[in-house]
């Protein structure tokens, strides 16, 4: 019982988190493509905050894979993978999650050669799919 109660406390707190950074998230994709690819701030704040919504997504699935004993996760890219064998994710759905774990991994990585056009077209264009993976999330955590 103690062990569900904490990830009940983590789905909520990274749940309330992943709302704070898609809210801003959203406030940035209204930014026109001149003054964000000119504004630091514009593009490091999209940056970082998609970083963080990646994250939280790696977190809760990584949660739900540990506490449904669904095998073991060395990489985060490993989370989609378990929980598509479970039938939790479509394969779409855990193909579009690893390519956003890639390009965490550039943002956080490789961020000298980050292109801010992407960064751009994954603002205006992919929010949805984050919303989506999280909803997949949620629910499985309440079936659970």
């Amino acid at each position: 019982m103690g062990c569900c109660a904490v990830t009940d406390d983590v789905f909520e707190r990274r749940t309330r988190r992943f709302m704070e950074v898609l809210a801003i998230l959203d406030g940035l994709a209204e930014t026109p493509w001149e003054r964000f690819r000119s504004d630091p701030e514009k593009y490091g704040s999209a940056e970082r905050f998609l970083q963080v919504a990646v994250e939280i997504l790696d977190d809760l699935g990584a949660h739900l894979v540990a506490r449904a004993g669904l095998g073991g996760v060395e990489h985060y890219r490993d989370v989609p993978a378990r929980l598509h064998e479970a039938s939790v994710l479509t394969s779409d759905q855990a193909d579009l999650w690893r390519r956003m774990i890639g390009f965490r991994n550039v943002v956080v990585h490789d961020y000298l050669d980050v292109d801010r056009a992407i960064v751009f077209d994954v603002l205006r264009h992919r929010l949805a799919d984050l919303r989506e993976l999280h909803v997949v999330l949620l629910e499985e955590h309440r079936r659970r």
